[in-house]
């Protein structure tokens, strides 16, 4: 029988269209696969305590890496982003629900099925290749959980895609008269880039995959070497998305963190529209520093400078947000409650990992520190052209 929906007072259906129906299932779901992605990096870890072989085996332990990056990127942050979206957007706009309610219920109902199908992967043929797939090792590695592998990542982006198309559309279309795009909340603003980057994106990982399943599946040499294939063709396909997918991840919790400060420091938002315009500047520089994990792959040293280049650009409007969020706390009554302590902790934790990212983008600095992290069964799981790790 039907429960009652405490939000709405109204009968709950698993398979209600609702914005809000649908961005609780995205957040239940993707905190499900979160606990399954976590007990694999548990177990990794618990493998990594010592130096012999003694919890799995080294195949094993090279299948949880895989299955460990891939739910934790596609079936737990992006999901999740997605669910804070279908839920905020149409309260924030003033919209009854979303631009296209049943595609927004279908691109939800795809995520189960494509999570199911890629945990399935580890218990019939693990895909031993890195949550990068990077060829040759792919097509060598087990070609039944590579192709299931696949087959999930193709599922779960055609979600992604139609969940972008949806936030597109309510936002530019659905706004109540009287709210402009500079009215909009930040988190707004934050999705508009995000759903951008993913409609751009995640097409052209879907032709890396699909060119990938031919030379796995029907012999066909596009990245296969022996049959005069560049494996490096594939690396961009896949990086052309895999480091927008770091902005796709990142963007609506910054939306989610701008809209936070200033409502717990009790001031303003400091920089409205500095802030929102970086959230496009960030996409579109998004798109062009995809070749920054390729420094060790023989890439031309023209190209490097470029990408180099670019990479500390995008420093910028990321720098511009923080000091905005820093300005809107300074001075403000602030209450340090749950979501301020979060928003804090955020702030301050993604400005320690982003000097990092400052100092690998200098290409004599990366090509020395570049995939010189230890792991376990390190030699297999370094194909030819690059790191699988893409660190």
């Amino acid at each position: 029988m039907a429960s009652r929906h405490p939000a709405s007072g109204g009968s709950f259906s698993p398979f209600s269209p609702d914005h809000k129906v649908i961005g609780i299932q995205y957040l239940v779901t993707s905190f499900i696969f979160y606990l399954i992605g976590g007990s694999m990096a548990a177990a990794m870890r618990t493998e990594l305590a010592t130096a012999a072989p003694d919890f799995v085996t080294p195949d094993v332990y090279n299948g949880l890496l895989t299955l460990h990056g891939t739910i934790m990127i596609f079936l737990w942050i992006v999901p999740a982003g997605a669910g804070l979206a279908n839920y905020l957007i149409p309260l924030m706009i003033g919209a009854r629900d979303m631009a296209f309610p049943k595609l927004n219920a279908l691109a939800f109902w795809m995520i189960p099925p494509g999570g199911i199908l890629l945990v399935s992967s580890f218990f019939i043929q693990a895909p031993q290749a890195g949550w990068t797939s990077y060829p040759p090792l792919s097509l060598v590695s087990g070609k039944v959980g590579e192709g299931i592998w696949i087959m999930s990542l193709l599922v779960l982006g055609t979600s992604s895609i139609l969940g972008a198309i949806n936030f597109l559309v309510t936002i530019l279309k659905m706004r109540v008269p009287s709210m402009g795009l500079n009215d909009m909340p930040l988190f707004c603003w934050a999705m508009l880039a995000t759903g951008g980057l993913i409609l751009i994106g995640t097409p052209v990982l879907a032709g890396a995959l699909i060119l990938l399943a031919f030379d796995l599946l029907a012999g066909t040499a596009f990245f296969n070497p022996t049959g005069g294939g560049d494996p490096i063709v594939y690396q961009h396909m896949f990086w052309f998305y895999s480091h927008p997918a770091v902005y796709i991840m990142v963007l609506p919790l910054f939306g989610a963190i701008s809209d936070i400060l200033p409502v717990h420091a009790r001031k303003p938002i400091f920089g409205y529209q500095a802030i929102a315009y970086s959230s496009l500047a960030i996409s579109f520089l998004g798109l062009i520093v995809w070749a920054h994990h390729m420094f060790t792959s023989g890439t031309p040293a023209w190209l490097r400078m470029f990408f180099m280049i670019a990479t500390m650009v995008i420093a910028v409007p990321t720098g511009i947000k923080v000091f905005g969020w820093l300005a809107t706390i300074w001075g403000g009554k602030i209450q340090l409650n749950s979501p301020m302590l979060f928003a804090l902790g955020f702030i301050s934790t993604f400005v320690i990992g982003g000097i990092s990212g400052v100092m690998v983008a200098s290409v004599p600095f990366d090509l020395h520190v570049h995939d010189t992290s230890l792991h376990r069964g390190a030699p297999a799981l370094r194909p030819v052209g690059g790191s699988v790790f893409g660190l």
